[in-house]
């Protein structure tokens, strides 16, 4: 099959060996004649049809957009847990499909991230400890991270990453999503699709190189028997890189496989698994006042590690009884092993550097079942969710904290594992058990006006394996209205809460940590213009949350009471033509601490204004030679404090990204893609304790071969 947008179709005439032009997703529907194809044909083509056999007619049907060949998504299940169009959807998400992922040469989840509205990245520099970022100014390290709609929480310093290849597209559900999601910050969510098995057959193999950078990757399935009952997909990823400087790993090896049955169009089931190996780093900071290059490293060299070990197996499913009756059901057990390593400077050693070890085990066992059931009153369609998830988290830990030898910050030097010293080991154990049931319901009137009512209630119960435990629960409340004043042209307002037990990730503190809740009033309006692959949306919201907790340079967490955050979204993905396309993004965020010795002040690492372009143009080789594609982006951070008390300011900066990209044949790409192009040398965060700086990341230069079949 080719694919090609569907309005190619008004201009077609004739395909030999009737080829069929298709984008799956699209509800379009073509008869195929031999060597023949009528679809918008003149009356001599219907002349030409009728001296040949006429064949069955063949519709071409999907769930959603092909994520290989457009930047612009046009469904989400996200943003209501059904299958939704973007316009209709009363809530902000973004989308960034695998297009966007491999025009960029995307390997982080924070560069996948860094062109959507909304979404702060980039604040801790080449430390890639854990998938740093933060939606609408609340950081979402912890909780705010799902896989296929399931949450993949890190609980001290326990938790897992995200593989950016292993990836079909990436959800930003903005805004307070207790009511369907549990436990989360009110900032919103980064739903990330794993690749599953496709009804065709298709492949890639690639190999990138750069400074310091190796890696390659297959990814290949399609239908197993000839009926296409069963389909397969196989992606795999090996990297060997540093990151920042030559002490600082970023080795990778991915194999996740995946199987679908589908006995009928009513039944599917995918079983999805995943082993991740991470050899990674754990971070570097340099003296304030130095004047060394940002990649000199001060920690210790055979101690500095943040390696992982990820397996996972899960399935979907999916049944329609039929009468408007669907069931899904989610589930996925992973498991985690986890080592820990840094020597650091600190201001709490009298050697100039602190030692510090974790060894941790984590296991997460989820389960999420849903009834969807819709149904038509003349002139109203209703769409009820009913569901109930279930969610067992374990992690143990063992944490060493020590002393490192000194190191000259104008002349560092190493003195290997002899000069770690470490204290006894200091155990800790966190049993999270979390239980929820949620109802929705979506009613439409005459196409135009949508109403979407929710409502959760949240069980956590947490043990420490001591005498402290903990058991909250809430009950969260939304509603949504979306008026289409066409079918392309939608406003929309909504309100929804949040609740996020911080017990659940600090477990020293448990038995006074004190939940945080949050809410937030949100307008807005999304566009898709008539005849233009393309979508517009602006967004403003007043969202708070109580109960704020902070990370202290001891390990320990603080409370700060209420926090504020009002601001204004606006972005584009836009497809121009049929060799043009364009993002932006621009946020807006107006954040106050409201209660506390910091009461007025900014809260920390949250800046005022982010802004985001990218660009990308194809010259046609019309068969002369191989499409040529140059592109380019821009970011803008704003500046922002490193502590709630507004004495460390961080300065804005900005960002430029390049790409370019050869197509020798239709098989055949090579690609060059550079991030900070202009190597800009910028602070991205101060330590906590206020004596060193960590530094973004430097000019980095990727080359790609990549063979598709």
């Amino acid at each position: 099959m080719t694919p090609c947008h569907p309005l190619s179709l008004r201009r077609a005439t004739r395909l030999t060996d009737a080829v069929l032009c298709h984008k799956r997703g699209g509800g379009l529907a073509v008869a195929l004649l031999s060597g023949t194809i009528l679809a918008a044909a003149p009356m001599a083509m219907a002349q030409e049809a009728a001296r040949v056999q006429a064949l069955a007619p063949i519709t071409v049907t999907g769930a959603g957009e092909d994520p290989d060949q457009t930047i612009v998504a046009t469904q989400t299940a996200t943003g209501e847990k059904l299958d939704t169009d973007l316009v209709d959807s009363s809530a902000a998400v973004s989308v960034v499909t695998q297009k966007e992922l491999q025009t960029r040469g995307v390997n982080t989840i924070e560069q996948a991230l860094s062109y959507s509205a909304g979404v702060s990245v980039d604040e801790y520099g080449s430390d890639n400890r854990y998938d740093y970022f933060r939606i609408r100014g609340f950081s979402q390290n912890a909780a705010g991270s799902y896989l296929d709609g399931l949450a993949t929480r890190t609980l001290n310093f326990t938790g897992p990453k995200l593989e950016p290849y292993g990836l079909e597209r990436i959800d930003i559900l903005k805004g307070s999503t207790s009511t369907l999601f549990g436990l989360n910050a009110p900032g919103g969510l980064v739903n990330a699709i794993s690749k599953r098995p496709t009804d065709y057959p298709m492949g890639e193999a690639y190999t990138t190189l750069g400074n310091d950078h190796a890696e390659t990757g297959v990814d290949f399935g399609g239908p197993i028997d000839g009926a296409g009952i069963w389909r397969y997909r196989l992606t795999a990823k090996w990297q060997d890189a540093n990151d920042g400087s030559k002490y600082q790993k970023d080795d990778r090896l991915y194999i996740a496989p995946a199987v679908t049955w589908a006995p009928s169009d009513a039944t599917e089931l995918t079983v999805l698994g995943q082993f991740q190996d991470n050899e990674g780093n754990s971070g570097n900071s340099l003296p304030v006042g130095t004047t060394l290059s940002p990649d000199t490293f001060f920690g210790e060299p055979d101690f500095s590690a943040m390696n992982r070990t990820q397996r996972s197996i899960g399935y979907q499913f999916r049944h329609d009884f039929g009468g408007g009756l669907t069931l899904r059901q989610n589930a996925r057990y992973s498991n985690l092993d986890l080592l820990y390593q840094q020597a650091y400077l600190s201001a709490y050693s009298d050697t100039g550097r602190a030692a510090y070890q974790v060894e941790g085990k984590l296991t997460q066992r989820q389960i999420d079942t849903q009834l969807q059931y819709d149904r038509q009153w003349g002139r109203v369609a209703g769409r009820t969710l009913v569901g109930a998830d279930y969610g067992d988290y374990e992690v143990n830990e063992q944490a060493f904290s020590g002393t490192a030898g000194a190191i000259d910050p104008r002349d560092p030097g190493y003195c290997g594992m002899a000069c770690i010293s470490l204290g006894s080991a200091v155990p800790t154990h966190i049993d999270m058990e979390t239980k929820g049931v949620y109802l929705q319901q979506e009613l439409t009137f005459d196409d135009r006006w949508i109403l979407t009512l929710g409502g959760r209630k949240d069980w956590v119960d947490t043990d420490t394996g001591t005498d402290t435990s903990n058991t909250q629960d809430a009950f969260t409340k939304r509603v949504g209205l979306t008026y289409k004043a066409t079918p392309d042209w939608s406003v929309y307002a909504n309100y929804s809460e949040s609740f996020e037990p911080v017990g659940a990730y600090y477990a020293g503190q448990l038995a006074t940590a004190r939940p945080q809740r949050g809410e937030q009033y949100e307008i807005g309006s999304k566009f898709r213009p008539e005849g233009m692959n393309a979508l517009f949306t602006i967004a403003a919201f007043d969202l708070s949350q109580t109960n704020v907790a902070r990370s202290n340079a001891d390990f320990s967490i603080s409370q700060v009471g209420q926090v504020d955050v009002r601001g204004l979204e606006l972005e584009g993905r836009a497809e121009l033509s049929d060799h043009f396309n364009l993002s932006l993004a621009y946020s807006y965020w107006d954040a106050e601490i409201k209660d506390g010795a910091n009461a007025g002040n900014r809260p920390q690492l949250t800046p005022e204004h982010l802004v985001s372009l990218w660009a990308d143009y194809t010259i046609a080789g019309n068969d002369t030679w191989g499409d040529l594609t140059l592109g380019g982006g821009l970011r803008y951070l704003g500046r922002r404090y490193a502590d709630d008390a507004n004495e460390a300011s961080i300065s804005s900066n900005v960002l430029v990204d390049a790409m370019a990209s050869y197509q020798i044949d239709k098989q055949t790409e090579v690609a060059l893609n550079v991030t900070n192009l202009m190597d800009r040398e910028y602070v991205s965060t101060p330590s906590l304790d206020g004596t060193a700086l960590f530094y973004g990341p430097e000019r980095e230069v990727q080359v790609t071969l990549r063979r598709s079949w």
